[in-house]
């Protein structure tokens, strides 16, 4: 039987040097360490039961989801179940104490999917201390590095555009010059049109309701009540008939249409 990875560390960092002298302290020390053994194999064996009993759960969901039409479960029911399951099945996993050297080291490398080339790419450099060898001290020079990319998420943030529009006057007639303001796509809004797509995407597509979007904004610092979010919603969508006009032109031209 292998030991768990803090139990070999704790093994290593003896100091065998410095072991007590007494034979009962010795005694007491084993007795210690395959204590500690014996219960990290009964977390392992827990956590390993746990994964299977989520994996049953999920298979018995899928195979209800690909049933029978009566007995087939709800879409949108059935992936937030799996949702919660997969996560429960990925903290099991996490709770593993032991990792077979053996198998780690024969396991094939899964091949994850590539991150897209446009994504933008920040460099992030981990070196070796002073350049020189810790074994003799001698000078490092560089034969190649190893690169491996993680994925990061940078939060949205709000942010205020200051329109300004200078005055300009003239000595010659006494006129003032300024340049007109821009339309405002909701009259006397503070909204701009990228502010007012994410709300309609935010509750159209992700489906998150005002109320939430409200709770969201909030959160960075910028109170906006629900009635102001539901007036650009409005307003938007006034933006917005000339293209369902169109759209509903193109669809009921056809001579067939397709509802699902």
């Amino acid at each position: 039987m292998s030991l768990p990875t803090d139990v070999r560390l704790s093994c290593v960092n003896l100091d065998l040097t410095a072991l007590p002298g007494d034979v009962d302290a010795l005694h007491r020390l084993v007795r210690a360490l395959a204590a500690q053994v014996a219960d990290d194999d009964t977390q392992l064996a827990a956590a390993r039961a746990e994964v299977e009993r989520l994996r049953l759960i999920i298979r018995r969901l899928q195979r209800a989801q690909f049933g029978r039409r009566s007995e087939r479960l709800d879409g949108d029911q059935l992936a937030l179940g799996l949702e919660d399951l997969d996560a429960d099945v990925a903290r099991a996993q996490a709770s593993y104490r032991t990792v077979e050297v053996d198998h780690a080291e024969a396991a094939p490398a899964t091949r994850r999917q590539a991150f897209p080339d446009d994504l933008s790419r920040e460099d992030i450099t981990f070196d070796v201390e002073g350049r020189l060898c810790p074994c003799c001290g001698g000078a490092l020079h560089a034969i190649g590095e190893t690169v491996s990319e993680m994925l990061d998420f940078v939060p949205a943030r709000l942010r205020v555009l200051r329109m300004r529009r200078p005055k300009y006057g003239c000595r010659a007639c006494g006129t003032i010059h300024q340049a007109p303001a821009p339309e405002r796509p909701i009259a006397k809004g503070m909204a701009i049109p990228a502010l007012l797509a994410h709300v309609l995407v935010s509750k159209y597509c992700d489906h998150t309701p005002l109320y939430r979007q409200t709770q969201i904004f909030a959160r960075h610092g910028v109170k906006i009540d629900r009635s102001i979010l539901a007036n650009w919603v409005g307003g938007a969508c006034w933006w917005l008939e000339p293209l369902q006009a169109r759209l509903a032109a193109h669809v009921f031209g056809s001579g067939k249409i397709f509802a699902g």
